[in-house]
């Protein structure tokens, strides 16, 4: 790119932190370093014109790991990983509600529900025989039960007569959240470069060299906050996750309120604006979905559409008017990767589908260790 002498000196000279990605994690470090340290000149870069990988395209759920989910963890975790997994999952809640306050960024408490498919009776059962044992594991976060058993009040089908459910889960407006992060971050006089693609770098003892798709620049240290697109930059073990998602138009007289989970957090849908957000079905093809290419598939869709018709919304006309997807970050671990890779070099990244939960205290740890 052929740069002015202005461009060089006002964006790219003597940069004290670059921030590789302006999604929920580096928008929360960078605030969390111009906090820390006022007078620092700090730059993000993002690749899309707007944050490319599920920041912007998340289902906006508020929640820490549906009964089975948390089931599911403990067959690779530990029970006091697990239970840091959710205490982390509740503070960075509690933390991005904090910066941006509920209002802003459409927060409702309209609780959470589990569902499970008739096909799976036994699987249902040996949920429910564990819910107690759940509850006594998370007591130490909630200070009380946090699931329970609920009846079928949204006339479901094909699914169990009876849900998990759990009254502290929320939801929030995803496209308020960032919009109103991206504001905050510019207010405090952080830059942010969009269509800027990084595609390496190399270090010395003093500072980092950038090779971008329009510019090359140094700055004294780098922050990568790439979650599912890590691996092009780091040699972390972070695999990339499409999420694919859809949204019918508005449907008069909505009844379904709340987050719900179905098939061990495969699919997922909410309640928004009298519609019905509806994603997941990743397990469907596993392979085809460890894929950074921003796509539909007609697989996934078409049973998206079948379960809206038979399971969520039956003798319910809708129509979809939108489809879209999402990459996450994921591992054969659910703790997120955030370390010192080099002297002058830091990553937070592999979210594990939770960047709501966990994006704003993953952004606070990165900026700690920088």
């Amino acid at each position: 790119m052929n740069l002015s002498y202005w461009e060089i000196k006002n964006w790219l000279t003597n940069v004290d932190y670059t921030i590789v990605g302006s999604g929920i994690v580096g928008l929360n470090c960078a605030l969390q370093l111009k906090a820390r340290f006022p007078k620092a000149n700090i730059l993000i870069l993002e690749k899309g014109f707007l944050p490319q990988g599920a920041s912007t395209k998340n289902a906006g759920f508020a929640c820490f790991g549906s009964l089975s989910e948390i089931i599911g963890d403990l067959n690779d975790h530990s029970e006091s990983e697990v239970l840091d997994l959710v205490m982390k999952r509740v503070e960075g809640l509690q933390l991005l509600r904090h910066v941006l306050g509920d209002k802003t960024i459409g927060y409702k408490e309209l609780g959470g529900y589990e569902l499970f498919s008739k096909s799976g009776n036994d699987f249902y059962e040996y949920c429910i025989s564990r819910k107690d044992d759940i509850n006594k594991l998370l007591q130490p976060v909630f200070n009380e039960p946090i699931f329970s058993l609920k009846e079928n009040a949204f006339n479901f089908e094909n699914i169990e007569n009876h849900y998990s459910y759990n009254k502290f889960e929320g939801q929030i407006d995803t496209g308020k959240m960032m919009e109103a992060l991206l504001s905050k971050v510019q207010s405090k006089g952080i830059k942010i470069l969009n269509n800027i693609e990084v595609q390496g770098y190399s270090e010395n003892n003093y500072s980092i060299k950038l090779k971008t798709n329009a510019f090359e620049m140094s700055t004294s240290k780098l922050l990568v906050a790439t979650n599912g697109f890590a691996s092009q930059l780091l040699n972390e073990t972070v695999k990339p996750a499409r999420a694919q998602v859809l949204i019918t138009k508005p449907i008069k007289d909505l009844h379904i309120k709340g987050t719900f989970h179905l098939d061990e957090g495969y699919y997922y849908f909410r309640n928004i604006d009298d519609r019905i957000l509806f994603g997941g079905g990743r397990n469907l093809d596993f392979e085809g979905e460890e894929t950074t290419e921003l796509i539909q598939t007609p697989l996934i869709q078409n049973k998206l559409e079948s379960l809206l018709r038979q399971t969520i919304l039956p003798n319910i006309p809708f129509e979809i008017e939108h489809r879209w997807s999402g990459i996450m970050g994921v591992g054969s671990q659910k703790k997120a990767i955030v370390k010192q890779i080099s002297n002058n070099v830091f990553c937070g990244v592999r979210l594990g589908g939770m960047g709501v939960a966990i994006g704003s205290l993953v952004g606070k740890e990165l900026a700690d260790l920088a």
